[in-house]
């Protein structure tokens, strides 16, 4: 049965959600969860009926946001150090955490190591688009400045998740710049595009709208610029929904136009909620590792394991390996 080391301690809200994700993900899923916290405060939170499901691994420390990344590598009480060592042992075969994203990504890369070939991990993120389809971001994070060599990775890399774990066959690939023209962009992505042409599935430059009209499966980009476009996307999703709610409570027509619209704002609220994707996949190293949101609920949890659980089940690793070979 596949096993998932849970980071319980690292979360913005506590432990109380990240238990109640994991015990909710466990009434669908068949997987064995060990939560990696203080043994004394948390178990008292796992339903009575499922602590012969469960394990727990003691930690007595937690590693805060003030805490540089590199800071994680020292503390070795941590709850995050030693959820990312249960599966650099083959205690487990993933880590979830909604803690210090910098530290997880230290770590898993550091502890757990990169895939044969690979030059530098990437932080990966679904994001929600106008239609049915979702486009998978890539790096959000985990490099800051990059080469043209390791965004040629990350297109193979991004390429390979969405095929094997969100099973969308010969999945359009784009390279994210400031115009579709040929001409655009800056030397690092002219000689990225130069690199991907011959890729049949690579469809040239895209722009930042094409993000979200569901044209392009795979965007690739550094983590500078992903970073950005993340917190930026969440942003607008959050002031959207505030600006909608404050000019219908102004007008007794709008509150009743809301109330036959309820089932659009509930898909529209869907839709944008990161709840509903669970967490971002480091892709390129040898397990599983998912960084969950700071502020993940119980929802988030569980569809966060739901993604450690599609990615450990998949081919990705091995996937990666033979494209980066033959590249």
């Amino acid at each position: 049965m596949l096993t998932i080391a849970i980071d319980v301690m690292g979360g913005d809200l506590g432990p109380a959600p990240v238990i109640e994700g994991a015990i909710s993900a466990l009434k669908t899923k068949e997987f064995h969860p060990i939560f990696v916290g203080k043994v004394d405060e948390i178990t008292h939170l796992v339903p009575p009926q499922f602590l012969d499901r469960v394990s727990f691994e003691n930690a007595d420390d937690t590693l805060s946001m003030n805490d540089n990344a590199t800071d994680a590598l020292k503390k070795k009480e941590t709850s995050i150090y030693k959820a990312v060592e249960l599966v650099r042992e083959g205690k487990a075969d993933a880590v979830v955490s909604a803690g210090h994203s910098g530290a997880t990504m230290s770590l898993a890369t550091l502890r757990i190591g990169r895939l044969k070939g690979v030059l530098r991990p990437a932080i990966a993120t679904i994001m929600p688009t106008a239609t049915d389809k979702v486009s998978f971001v890539l790096d959000v994070g985990a490099n800051v400045d990059c080469k043209a060599e390791h965004l040629v990775q990350f297109a193979i890399m991004g390429e390979a998740y969405v095929k094997d774990v969100l099973k969308i066959e010969n999945p359009s690939v784009g390279l994210l710049s400031n115009g579709e023209e040929k001409s655009k962009g800056n030397e690092i992505t002219k000689e990225v595009y130069k690199s991907l042409i011959e890729n049949k599935n690579f469809v040239g430059y895209v722009e930042g709208n094409n993000i979200f009209d569901g044209s392009t499966d795979v965007i690739v980009c550094d983590g500078f610029v992903g970073n950005i476009l993340l917190k930026t996307s969440e942003g607008v999703a959050e002031s959207i929904t505030k600006i909608i709610k404050k000019n219908i409570i102004k007008s007794p027509i709008a509150i009743a136009g809301s109330m036959l619209m309820r089932k659009v704002f509930k898909v529209l609220k869907k839709q944008v909620d990161y709840a509903e994707y669970g967490g971002a996949p480091l892709i390129g190293i040898k397990r599983c590792a998912i960084v969950a949101h700071g502020k993940s609920n119980a929802k988030a949890i569980k569809n966060a394991i739901f993604q450690a659980i599609s990615f450990s089940n998949s081919d990705i690793n091995d996937d990666i390996e033979n494209k980066l070979k033959k590249a």
